[in-house]
């Protein structure tokens, strides 16, 4: 996911529709697949010399992966949007209410995080292929690590407040671009004892909230530079990273059953040695 890059707009730049089907792929696919989202866009106009697609597009990716997450979790969804009104009346004495305290309190220490990497500027300073290669390679290193220590010890059901604000605070580093939102807050939940499935249903819901603030504080800054061209490549890629995004989820949940996140971990070590030696050359 994309938290930073706040300084491009739309121009009205012409994006040919392959552009944006790449786009929209990218970010539906690694949306919610612990190998960065944001890593892999960062990359595509440094490795692939296409123009940064701006945060128009930004913006409709991140409604494209947010239906999908909530359709996909949707009884969850539901029972926490359900909890609301309870919970702002000071209770959580029901599941949905308490689901939806959790969500929040995840979210708060990203909020943080990134209010304080934009104003002192380091979020587009960490923003180079180098950064990328590191944090690909070591925090998947560190999944590698929390994921088979084999705590499996809790599930979803047996979340709480405490595991919440720990795994927000792991959450909030994702926001170092290679990361990955998913990844990060599934190695939190792994090395707090929960198993696969609920490690990643966990990291899942607790996208939402974050794709909300985001797209919300994407949106307030690209509302006076939108127009009818934005608004039609925009469609295109919010369908499209929807559909890959619901697929990625799909799979990366059923696979989970008999995988483990080798494979992803892999996948970040080839590509983090592959870009630092980029970097470094």
């Amino acid at each position: 996911m994309r938290y930073t890059n706040l300084s491009f707009q739309y121009r009205g730049r012409h994006m040919t529709f392959t552009h944006l089907l790449i786009v929209a792929l990218i970010q539906g696919i690694t949306e919610f697949l612990p190998i960065s989202s944001s890593g892999h866009l960062i990359l595509l106009p440094n490795l692939a010399g296409m123009a940064d697609q701006g945060q128009v597009i930004d913006v409709a990716a991140h409604i494209g992966t947010l239906f999908a997450v909530v359709i996909y979790f949707w009884s969850d969804v539901k029972g926490a949007a359900a909890g609301l009104p309870r919970l702002m009346t000071g209770k959580a004495d029901t599941s949905g209410a308490f689901l939806a305290l959790c969500l929040i309190l995840g979210t708060i220490p990203v909020v943080l995080f990134g209010v304080f990497l934009k104003l002192t500027g380091l979020d587009d300073a960490m923003r180079g292929i180098a950064v990328i290669g590191w944090t690909m390679l070591g925090f998947g290193l560190v999944l590698y690590w929390a994921d088979k220590r084999r705590a499996e010890i809790k599930t979803d059901r047996s979340w709480s407040v405490k595991d919440a604000l720990i795994m927000g605070v792991w959450q909030a580093i994702a926001l170092i671009p290679g990361t990955s939102r998913s990844g990060i807050t599934i190695t939190g939940a792994r090395h707090l004892g929960y198993d696969r499935e609920s490690a990643a249903k966990l990291s899942m819901l607790m996208s939402i909230p974050t794709i909300i603030a985001s797209g919300t504080l994407l949106g307030l800054e690209v509302a006076s530079t939108a127009n009818a061209a934005a608004a039609r490549d925009g469609a295109i890629v919010a369908v499209f990273s929807f559909i890959a995004a619901l697929a990625a989820l799909t799979l990366m949940m059923r696979l989970l059953k008999s995988v483990s996140f080798t494979p992803y971990v892999i996948y970040r070590v080839i590509l983090g040695v592959i870009l630092l030696g980029i970097a470094y050359t």
